[in-house]
C-alpha cells in the first residue's frame, strides 16, 4: 500500500470517528454546521476518489467546487463558534443578535482578502487564483478566531475543555499548516515537491482529526458563565447593533423614529 493511499484511509477512517462521537456524544445538536464540514470532507474524499478513476479529465473541475464548499462551511463554521461563545449570554439574546458575528468575520474576511493573494499558485489560471485566495482567506480567519480565543480566554470565561475552543484549536492548526503549505506550493519547483507539501497538509488534518477525537471521547465540561461587566458590555454592544439596523430600516421606509414619535 502506497503512502498515499495509506493517508487518505488514516483520513477517513479518523473522520469517520470524529463523526461518530459527534453523533454520539450528542455535540452535532450543538454545533451542526462542523458535523456538516466533516461530513462533507468524508463524503468529499470518496466522490473524489471516484470521479478521479472514472472521469480523470473532470476532477479538476470537482476538486474547484469541492473547494469552494469547504470555504462557505468553514466561514460558517466560525460563525457558528463565535455565536455558541455567547451561549451564557443565550436568554437574554434574540437571533437578531448573530447579525453582528457575520459582520465581524466578514468585515475581518474582507481585511485579511489582500493578504491571502500572496499564496496564490504561480502557474494557476484566472479562476483558480481566486478559488486559492478564498481558501487562504478562509485559513487566515481561522487562525486568528484561534489566537483570539486564546488571547481572551480569560474575558470570555472560555478554557481548553470548554468545545468552542477545542473546535477552533483543531482548525487553527490545519489551517496554519495549510498558508505554510500554500506559501511553498506557490514557490514549488518540481511535483515531488509539490506532492510533498501536500501530504504534509493532510498529515495536519489527520492531527486536527485525532484530536478532536480525544477531545470529544470525553466528556463536555460545564460552560462558565460571563464576568458581570463582560455581560453589560455584550449586552450593550447588541443592544447598540438593533437600534442601528432599527434606525436604517425606519430610515428607508421614510417611516418616524420611536423617539420622533414621542
Amino acid at each position: 500500500m502506497s503512502l498515499d493511499t495509506t493517508l487518505w484511509l488514516a483520513c477517513d477512517v479518523a473522520d469517520a470517528a470524529v463523526i461518530a462521537l459527534l453523533l454520539y456524544r450528542s455535540l452535532w445538536r450543538e454545533f451542526p454546521v462542523f458535523f456538516l464540514y466533516v461530513a462533507w470532507a468524508l463524503i468529499g474524499d470518496v466522490v473524489g476518489e471516484i470521479v478521479l478513476r472514472n472521469d480523470h479529465s473532470g476532477y479538476a473541475t470537482w476538486y474547484l467546487a469541492a473547494t469552494i464548499g469547504d470555504s462557505i462551511l468553514l466561514f460558517s463554521v466560525l460563525v457558528e463558534l463565535g455565536w455558541s461563545i455567547l451561549r451564557p449570554l443565550r436568554a437574554s439574546l434574540s437571533r437578531r443578535a448573530l447579525v453582528p458575528v457575520i459582520g465581524l468575520i466578514l468585515i475581518a474576511g474582507a481585511a485579511v482578502w489582500p493578504l491571502a493573494s500572496l499564496s496564490r499558485l504561480a502557474d494557476a489560471s484566472g479562476q483558480e487564483h481566486y478559488i486559492v485566495q478564498l481558501q487562504q482567506t478562509v485559513s487566515i480567519l481561522q487562525v486568528i478566531f484561534f489566537l483570539v480565543l486564546i488571547a481572551s480566554g480569560q474575558v470570555l470565561s472560555i478554557g481548553w475543555r470548554d468545545r468552542e475552543l477545542q473546535v477552533a484549536t483543531g482548525l487553527g492548526f490545519f489551517s496554519f499548516v495549510s498558508i505554510a503549505t500554500a506559501l511553498l506550493r506557490a514557490h514549488q519547483t518540481s511535483y515531488i515537491q509539490y506532492k510533498h507539501l501536500f501530504r504534509i497538509e493532510i498529515g495536519a488534518y489527520i492531527c486536527s482529526l485525532v484530536y478532536w477525537a480525544v477531545c470529544f471521547a470525553q466528556k463536555d465540561a460545564e460552560r462558565r458563565k460571563f464576568t458581570p461587566e463582560m455581560q453589560r458590555l455584550l449586552l450593550a454592544v447588541a443592544g447598540a447593533a438593533h437600534s442601528t439596523r432599527a434606525s436604517l430600516a425606519d430610515s428607508q421606509t421614510g417611516q418616524p423614529l420611536e423617539s420622533d414619535r414621542r
